[in-house]
């Protein structure tokens, strides 16, 4: 039988994080290789280490089935790099990584490679963006990994966070779509589905413990910079998330935007909507 795509990755050799401009495979704290690829901002040709320390680097955590090949990534990964350079990851179980789906648990680690290796490209400003599960693992992320024990800011946590479409809480079924979703998920028939059908291996195993919510996380994260972005017309989760996450966030350094026709994560975002959100990270990312 020849190997599925997730092998790829998972089975190479993790290459030199010097590499730039190409696909790479990034190792996690806990030994899952995820596959990652750095996009130079358009003004640039290539990620030169010189010129990516005054270059800020965004990036992108995908929603559940997406990776870093699907096309509603793609065309984020191209709008934000008229903004910085971008660096775009599959998921655990998802395109060519490693490893199964814990749906928004583990994936914090993920991130934290992603994060890392805009680290060590050169970069000193980094902003992550994450978009429906990718949003809460960004707030999760950015609470778990925060200053260390002297105060100082850990090489995998970033310096300005934005949620988009992200849920507030856990095991929420209020809307048809995520009823479906926790069928997926909670079920062996789901799990097969979501493999062959739509890409995405997800582990059977239950949460154990249940991780930091969103909201929780949220409010761990001033003095770092959030925007929390939410459609009105967002299928899966109502605009009482959005709120839930302002609530518990710092007003002084959080901000809110409720988008009018706004679906839901990466697949509904508009070039124009996703020029306005690299241009309030890039005015906010400090040198």
């Amino acid at each position: 039988m020849t190997p599925g795509p997730e092998a790829e990755c998972a089975a190479s050799r993790v290459p030199s994080i010097t590499s730039s401009g190409h696909r790479v495979c990034l190792l996690t704290s806990d030994g899952v290789r995820i596959e990652a690829a750095h996009t130079p901002r358009r003004a640039r040709s290539e990620a030169d280490p010189a010129t990516c320390a005054g270059t800020p680097a965004i990036v992108l955590a995908h929603g559940f089935t997406g990776a870093l090949e699907r096309p509603a990534l793609r065309r984020a990964a191209a709008a934000f790099s008229q903004h910085a350079d971008v660096i775009t990851f599959s998921f655990r179980g998802h395109g060519g990584s490693g490893g199964r789906s814990t749906v928004g648990d583990r994936e914090v680690e993920d991130l934290a490679a992603a994060v890392r290796w805009a680290r060590a490209l050169g970069h000193r400003r980094v902003a992550t963006v994450g978009f429906s599960m990718g949003g809460s693992v960004v707030l999760r992320q950015a609470a778990l990994h925060g200053p260390g024990e002297h105060g100082e800011r850990t090489d995998a946590r970033p310096d300005t966070v934005v949620a988009v479409s992200a849920p507030a809480r856990w095991y929420y079924r209020g809307t048809a779509p995520m009823r479906r979703l926790h069928w997926v998920i909670t079920r062996p028939t789901g799990r097969l589905v979501s493999r062959f059908g739509l890409g995405t291996r997800i582990h059977s195993e239950d949460w154990d413990p249940v991780p930091l919510s969103p909201t929780e996380a949220a409010g761990r994260l001033a003095p770092t910079p959030l925007l929390v972005v939410h459609g009105d017309r967002d299928p899966y989760f109502p605009l009482d998330h959005p709120r839930m996450l302002m609530s518990a966030a710092d007003p002084a350094t959080a901000e809110l935007w409720i988008e009018r026709g706004f679906g839901h994560a990466e697949n509904a975002a508009a070039p124009e909507l996703l020029g306005r959100i690299g241009e309030w990270i890039t005015a906010r990312t400090p040198s």
